[in-house]
């Protein structure tokens, strides 16, 4: 019997470090299988204008490679339906994504099989190369007037492609929820630093409910006061903080919120972990260069902005009209 190896990506670029990665998965086995985000998945984690070349051309281009014997296209932002399906003796990742960061890594070892994160080459990378070919396309005098004038142009770019970017996923989001909640489950939601209070606000908000007057919904903004916070840190970790409160109160069928601007936040991804493991469902809020928090959701509400302060008003407004879809979708109370 053959050892089927499987990893995934985007593959947007084919470029040296992506050839090393293929190289060296398929040395591990006798048949290499490649997870191919669809145009719609890269759209939703990468932003506006990625990806560069269709998913049809890019699967041609990998299976045209020695190394790849099959490319499977999937439309979710995490490829672990295909990867249950598939049942891979070997799942590979490149060396930034840690194994236990690794979607589908358990169900592999459960099922007797290796997880494998390979080092990358240095000095490659897709949007490194793309950020490099649009630079002069892109570049702009420096922004005139006060700093007010600045961030009140920086809060109009990002809402001028605020539906493009992220319209889909806000629909998607506000169905998830809404189906959550039909089921009798929770909403749970965490983040760090200034997301704290978007987490905070996003919870008061559900469970206010803004819109209408209704029963109130079931959200709970994990706990970031600072009490809290120091007792559960003399237990744990520090970065296990938030997973801990989702083990204790997240069950199957819930969802989790997660928030973080960078979307590297290891407290944050700890917690999307032990949701995941627990069959929750994820919902990523996050700016632009958050690929790790869109790589691990079910759904990515991706800011197109790397600064803090306009990524954090792209989550409220977007919470906002989450509420308002479900609104719609919820039917009033009876008293």
């Amino acid at each position: 019997m053959s050892k089927v190896v499987f990893t995934n990506g985007c593959f947007d670029l084919i470029h040296p470090g992506h050839i090393d990665l293929l190289n060296k998965a398929k040395a591990l086995g006798d048949k290499l299988i490649v997870g191919l985000n669809s145009d719609s998945s890269v759209r939703q984690m990468k932003g506006v204008g990625r990806p560069v070349v269709s998913q049809e051309a890019r699967k041609a281009v990998l299976l045209g490679l020695k190394a790849v014997d099959d490319v499977v296209i999937f439309d979710e932002l995490t490829p672990e339906n295909i990867i249950r399906e598939i049942r891979p003796d070997v799942l590979v990742k490149g060396g930034d994504w840690p194994v236990d960061q690794i979607v589908g890594a358990d169900f592999v070892k459960g099922n007797g099989g290796d997880v494998v994160s390979i080092p990358l080459v240095d000095g490659f990378s897709t949007s490194a190369i793309l950020a490099e070919l649009n630079s002069d396309k892109n570049a702009q005098p420096e922004p005139n007037g006060d700093a007010v004038s600045v961030s009140i142009k920086e809060h109009r770019d990002v809402f001028a492609t605020f539906e493009d970017a992220v319209g889909e996923a806000i629909r998607n989001s506000a169905r998830l929820i809404s189906e959550t909640f039909a089921s009798g489950g929770k909403v749970l939601i965490c983040g760090n630093g200034g997301s704290a209070a978007d987490a905070q606000h996003i919870a008061a908000e559900f469970v206010g409910r803004y819109e209408t007057e209704r029963i109130a919904l079931p959200a709970i903004a994990l706990t970031t006061d600072t009490s809290a916070l120091t007792a559960l840190a003399n237990d744990y970790d520090f970065e296990r903080i938030f997973a801990r409160q989702v083990e204790a109160l997240g069950r199957e069928g819930d969802c989790l919120i997660a928030i973080s601007t960078s979307g590297n936040s290891p407290n944050v991804l700890s917690a999307v972990m032990s949701a995941r493991s627990r069959k929750m469902k994820i919902i990523g809020f996050t700016g632009a260069n958050g690929k790790r928090l869109a790589g691990l959701s079910d759904v990515a509400i991706v800011v197109p902005s790397a600064r803090t302060a306009r990524i954090q008003e792209g989550h409220i407004t977007a919470a906002h009209i989450i509420c308002e879809l479900i609104d719609i979708a919820t039917p009033v109370a009876s008293n």
